[in-house]
């Protein structure tokens, strides 16, 4: 008797299958779509909140370091030296205090971004010609309104750079968060290395590519709307 030759099931789209493992196959694509959108939204959502805490936290250091002096090289030691810290290790010291949850990301994450937009925002605010303060604070300006109305926005350009650069990093970063399993596209990466599954490594890559790009279009554009003068002086 003779034995069927052993195949691929018929069912099985053939560009991802055991058999073939390609590269690229949209029929995954296809059959994955929920599941990538998923990882997409939670990687978007943890970016995102990620830079947001990050520009929360660099604010007040960088307007401490333009205060006194004295403190500038500890404050930009300090978040300069978070970036040398490894994810494997800050990750896991995050975890007794936030548990295996989206938020360790988010922190770890933020705090990464500290290296970027504290120099960002100090080299900002430092780029006010002082005349222009001067004149504010003649017209009655008070530190915060000062601050506010006249320092932030002329800041913005310098300030949207580093943010820009922040956003992209973070990007790329936030797939560390696949070691408490909130990694978003990350965890499909890892999951395609361990299975050696080519279509689901390939595209989560593509993906976190074309998600930085977008988001880098975005703040390229929103600083455009923010800054109209820039477009006058380019001009």
């Amino acid at each position: 008797m003779t034995l069927p030759t052993q195949g691929p099931p018929a069912d099985d789209p053939t560009c991802y299958s055991r058999f073939v493992n390609e590269w690229f196959c949209w029929q995954y694509v296809e059959d994955r779509r929920g599941e990538i959108l998923d990882a997409l939204a939670e990687h978007v959502a943890i970016t995102l909140a990620a830079v947001a805490l990050g520009v929360l936290l660099a604010l007040p250091l960088a307007l401490l370091a333009r205060r006194f002096p004295r403190l500038e090289t500890a404050v930009l030691g300090f978040s300069t030296g978070l970036y040398t810290i490894p994810s494997l290790a800050l990750l896991p010291l995050l975890v007794p205090f936030t548990g295996l949850s989206a938020a360790t990301v988010v922190i770890g994450l933020g705090l990464y971004a500290l290296t970027i937009l504290v120099r960002a925002l100090l080299d900002g605010l430092r780029s006010v010609p002082d005349d222009v303060r001067e004149a504010a604070t003649g017209l009655g300006y008070g530190r915060a309104r000062l601050l506010v109305r006249v320092e932030l926005p002329l800041a913005l350009p310098v300030v949207m750079a580093g943010l820009r650069v922040a956003t992209v990093s973070t990007v790329a970063l936030t797939t560390i968060g696949t070691l408490v399993a909130y990694g978003g596209l990350g965890d499909l990466i890892s999951h395609g290395v361990q299975r050696d599954f080519r279509a689901e490594l390939l595209t989560a890559a593509l993906l976190c590519v074309a998600l930085a790009a977008l988001l880098d279009v975005v703040l390229v554009v929103t600083q455009r709307l923010l800054t109209p003068w820039t477009r006058g002086a380019g001009a």
